[in-house]
């Protein structure tokens, strides 16, 4: 059986052993991370939490819909065994019918089929395997740059400046990317937090006059590592800062069962970017529904 319960009243714990032990975990869903992003949320729970499907969703001109919240890739079903597609269409069938729209990307493992459903592309790189034959995958040219880069004069270090690192990003995408203050704001929390519980992991590159030339903040689950947030300078951007900074992350959890999520992308340079460290294509589904009714006047 499937029930909705309100965030309000839902057993955290419970849902987030759901969200740990299944087979498809994703950092976006454990409660701490959705209060954090979203306006509201609830759930669908399947039984004792045997499944859940969290449900982002927000108000406007006192009509409530479902949305994806900011610094969130991937939602849908979580389990910890595979769910059939009719278990799938039954979650979808059990969104209530006060939410007018519907906009939510499902995970890779929900494969979801139909017409109102849209393929994304993510990249990833499993880590199982000893850093010189992931670095043997690198393409050619960004194995090249290593050795053309590898005595310039910046510094990598672990930091704790990730407020340097989102202005970095703020003055440098000025103007052509639209993010509100607000979703920077609980970008902030997110670090903050995470960095409380040990889940986060912050580079940044620094030249020889110790000016801040780029940073990454990566956030670290039980099976992924989710590269959330870059921000690089056009002298990092020269002196190939985040190249060196997605190797130095590859470096330390090579060999392990953890997969390097690039969370992204759609746009063709990024995604050759991702491809050159050898990542592999993800796909994952977005699904979109709106309730048409007719207004009386």
């Amino acid at each position: 059986m499937i029930r909705y319960i309100k965030r309000a009243v839902l057993d955290v714990d419970k849902y987030n052993n759901c969200i740990e032990n299944s087979i498809n975990a994703r950092i976006y869903a454990y409660s701490w991370y959705l209060d954090i992003v979203a306006d509201n949320w609830d759930v669908l729970v399947l039984d004792d939490y045997a499944a859940v499907m969290p449900l982002p969703w927000r108000s406007k001109y006192f009509i409530k819909y479902i949305y994806m919240p900011c610094w969130t890739q991937q939602l849908g079903i979580f389990s910890s065994i595979d769910l059939t597609s009719v278990k799938l269409n039954d979650f979808i069938n059990s969104i209530p019918k006060k939410f007018k729209k519907v906009t939510l990307n499902f995970n890779s493992d929900n494969l979801l089929k139909g017409s109102n459903i849209q393929q994304k592309t993510n990249y990833i790189l499993p880590l199982n395997k000893q850093y010189f034959e992931l670095f043997e995958n690198y393409k050619y040219r960004r194995r090249r740059s290593y050795k053309q880069y590898e005595n310039d004069t910046i510094t990598i270090k672990k930091s704790s400046k990730y407020k340097e690192v989102v202005n970095l990003f703020i003055n440098q995408k000025k103007g052509t990317i639209q993010i509100n203050k607000s979703d920077y704001d609980k970008l902030e929390q997110l670090i903050k937090f995470s960095e409380n519980t040990k889940q986060s992991y912050i580079l940044t590159v620094e030249n020889l006059k110790g000016e801040l030339i780029g940073g990454a903040f990566f956030l670290k689950d039980t099976r992924r590592i989710t590269y959330l947030f870059s921000a690089v300078s056009v002298e990092g951007r020269k002196k190939q800062a985040m190249p060196f900074i997605i190797d130095l992350i590859i470096k330390k959890y090579a060999n392990t069962n953890y997969i390097f999520d690039f969370e992204g992308s759609m746009i063709p340079g990024i995604a050759y970017f991702f491809r050159s460290f050898g990542a592999q294509e993800e796909t994952y589904f977005s699904y979109q529904k709106q309730l048409f009714f007719n207004n009386k006047y």
